[in-house]
């Protein structure tokens, strides 16, 4: 698979790149130096975001937030660095709130999304290869109802942008956003202005995740960066292109490398409330009455199509399953000639979760979750399967980076660029040197590893780093009921004497479709919360990912059974392996499932002396009633509610006489996928009952607590609470 790509050498990347060390952060301060992080040290930490890179492989691109705690604020700005060495530099002709950065093929340019004149648009600027200065910012749109996703077409005479309108106004076309942003504008207008704030529902997902759908959809508008027209690719559709976040963000489109095509994601069914199924069109751009042409085939979900750079070939991430989003993700290769499509590796059973095409289209990077890390692959085209690339960590934001090199290579020469993370350390980008050694990777039987180093590229908070104590994170195994395999992790709190016995936060993570591993967090940060003397345990029971579809399907119509047991076991084996584990100290805390499994646990044993549930399920026929994404609760409980159905069966509310466990539930008004009365119900429940309990409740906050200063009452509130029962 290697003599189809270049690798660069371990020495040729050294002198690349010569200030960089191989770990992630300075750490100048001995361990007895170093102290707890605070939540304090955790908002001062700057957030990597979004990245790019120069098509000449020599500078990086990149977001960063800061927050200010006083102020309540975050602030994301954009940055340029050399990615052989140097000072980062804030891009000059950007503004605090700037985002979207990309460079242009020819790299003379830079694409960003600005508000600084009071609305989101597309602007561009200057750029010079040499000294990464920027000069002449010049806005491209001026669409009332604003842009976002901004992509550069290959050849660089065209911008592609997303905007939510109104599917009866008369299509956006003109040079000028006269006619039909003229429509959208006076509608925009007419709502702001009006008295009455009601709106009239006519079909389902009138809500999604924290705010109201209204009556927009999001389209996808093409540019001309000539002639100043402008054009909506999916006039009049009353669907939303791409649709509503399924995938995260981004316009889930890809331009061919010519220019001349456009691939997109869309869903169109009539009911998205109760389905997954989009699927990837193409569409000629060279014709403007061309109609999308579907070349996707699966029922299920597919997402992130992205053409070889040859042109040959379209890749996606594709699920079988209609109606089921937790359904394995498999990578797709669509030969456009003979145009057929083919699962590129039908034996790997992980999920495919970022792609990026090696530069020379004879295969594919990567990622996948295993075993609480998210890893780098590669797969060629006509490979038996994929080769591990990097792991020990968690990459994501993937891509190729162009190296010229002084000497003969087998096909184009590249390396490989990524944002890496881990349960103590934020996200910074690396580099990735892949190397000839090949070997069995040592936790998948059936896959070769090449070995590789990783090396820092961006320093972003290695000052603030090198003075924390941050425990390593250890995993262990155990065997469930059924004599599954399953995985634990456990941190020990700083300055651990292995002679005391520590009381434990036995955390349960959401999804249920998820997984505990490393990975840094900032809304359960397990290392924050072993700061205050915790040993902190986490379990992936069924319905994990990242150990095979099987134990994803775990949890499927069985959501208080198998999971449950799971929990239970992994924590007695971390009870068994670990002595300084105060087994009559421990409390349970979970969030979105790991609330609702909070709730379960509450019905079903007393063996914690407390439990913190936020933002769960306690009552899936209401829950049913009151949330957005139907097919989420029509999947996981096997229907529609009546009274012969799991609804009740794995319902927390039916166990309510068991309820004695001290209980902190927490959640957000502004919470459409658990409705707040979900934290009502519980907490009047418990209130009734005279069980010890508390609710924190945020007007102003949906799903997650992202707000500086809530996030801080949101720690301090859970922490107290799990000192004041387990007498810490």
């Amino acid at each position: 698979m290697l003599t189809q790509k270049s690798v660069l050498s371990f020495a040729l990347l050294a002198a690349i790149v010569p200030c960089l060390a191989p770990s992630l952060s300075a750490q100048t301060a001995s361990p007895a130096q170093k102290r707890p992080m605070t939540f304090e040290d955790m908002m001062a930490m700057k957030r990597l975001g979004d990245t790019a890179v120069s098509p000449d492989g020599k500078w990086l691109g990149y977001s960063v937030t800061t927050v200010d705690l006083a102020k309540n604020t975050k602030t994301a700005e954009l940055w340029v660095q050399a990615i052989a060495g140097g000072e980062p530099m804030k891009i000059a002709v950007t503004r605090p709130g700037d985002s979207g950065l990309q460079f242009s093929p020819d790299g003379k340019k830079i694409l960003f999304l600005s508000a600084r004149e009071g609305s989101r648009q597309v602007w561009t600027a200057d750029f010079d290869p040499a000294s990464g200065a920027t000069a002449n910012a010049i806005k491209l749109t001026a669409i009332s109802t604003e842009a976002g996703d901004a992509l550069w077409s290959p050849t660089g005479n065209s911008v592609l942008f997303t905007s939510a309108v109104y599917p009866d106004c008369p299509a956006i076309v003109v040079a000028d956003f006269t006619t039909g942003n003229t429509c959208n504008a006076d509608r925009d207008k007419a709502a702001a202005e009006s008295k009455v704030k009601a709106q009239i529902f006519t079909h389902l997902l009138y809500r999604h995740w924290d705010s109201f759908t209204g009556a927009k959809r999001s389209h996808l508008f093409y540019l001309s960066l000539a002639s100043g027209g402008v054009r909506d690719l999916n006039p009049n559709d009353p669907h939303d292109v791409p649709p509503f976040s399924l995938e995260g963000g981004g316009c889930g489109c890809a331009f061919a490398p010519d220019g001349k095509e456009l691939a997109f994601t869309e869903n169109l069914d009539e009911e998205p409330a109760i389905s997954v199924s989009a699927k990837i069109f193409t569409l000629d751009l060279t014709n403007p009455d061309a109609k999308p042409i579907a070349v996707s085939t699966s029922k299920g979900g597919n997402f992130n199509p992205a053409y070889s750079p040859d042109g040959k070939y379209l890749a996606w991430r594709s699920q079988e399953r209609a109606g089921y989003e937790a359904d394995k993700f498999r990578l797709m290769v669509y030969d456009r000639a003979a145009k057929t499509s083919k699962d590129l590796m039908p034996k790997f059973d992980r999920w495919v979760d970022e792609i990026a095409w090696l530069r020379n289209s004879h295969g594919l990077y990567f990622t996948s979750a295993n075993h609480g890390k998210q890893e780098i692959y590669l797969s060629g085209l006509n490979a038996d399967g994929p080769s591990l690339i990097a792991e020990d960590a968690e990459f994501i934001d993937i891509r190729t980076v162009p190296i010229k090199l002084d000497r003969p290579t087998i096909g184009e020469p590249e390396a490989l660029l990524a944002s890496m993370m881990k349960v103590g350390h934020p996200a910074e980008v690396v580099g990735v040197d892949i190397n000839d050694t090949i070997h069995p990777a040592k936790e998948q039987a059936d896959i070769q590893q090449v070995d590789s180093m990783i090396f820092p590229v961006t320093h972003l908070n290695d000052t603030i780093l090198s003075q924390l104590d941050l425990p390593a994170m250890q995993s262990y195994w155990f065997t469930a009921e059924d004599g599954t395999k399953l995985q634990g992790f456990l941190i020990r709190p700083p300055s651990f004497d292995p002679a005391k016995k520590y009381p434990v936060k036995f955390l349960i993570h959401g999804g249920p479709q998820g997984a505990w591993g490393d990975a840094w967090s900032y809304r359960w940060n397990a290392e924050l919360f072993a700061a205050n003397g915790y040993v902190v345990v986490m379990i992936n029971p069924r319905g994990s990912t990242g150990y095979g579809q099987k134990i994803v399907d775990g949890v499927n119509g069985d959501w208080g059974g198998k999971p449950f047991s799971d929990l239970m076991l992994g924590l007695d084996a971390a009870e068994e392996k670990f002595p300084f584990i105060d087994k009559s100290r421990e409390c349970a805390l979970g969030a979105s499932y790991g609330g609702y499994m909070a709730n379960w646990v509450l019905g079903h044993t007393d063996r914690f002396k407390c439990i913190v549930s936020h933002d769960g399920m306690f009552n899936p026929e209401s829950a049913y009633g009151t949330t957005e994404e139907l097919w989420f609760n029509e999947w996981e409980f096997k229907g529609k509610p009546d009274s012969e159905n799991p609804y009740r069966k794995w319902s927390p509310m039916m166990s309510a006489k068991n309820f004695k466990t001290p209980t902190l539930v927490i959640h957000g008004q502004l919470d459409y996928r658990l409705d707040v009365s979900e934290g009502y119900q519980l907490f009047d429940t418990l209130q009734r009952l005279k069980v010890p309990s508390k609710m924190l409740y945020f007007p102003d906050e949906g799903h997650w607590v992202l707000k500086p200063q809530n996030s801080q009452l949101w720690y301090k509130t859970v922490n107290d609470w799990v000192d004041q029962w387990t007498g810490k």
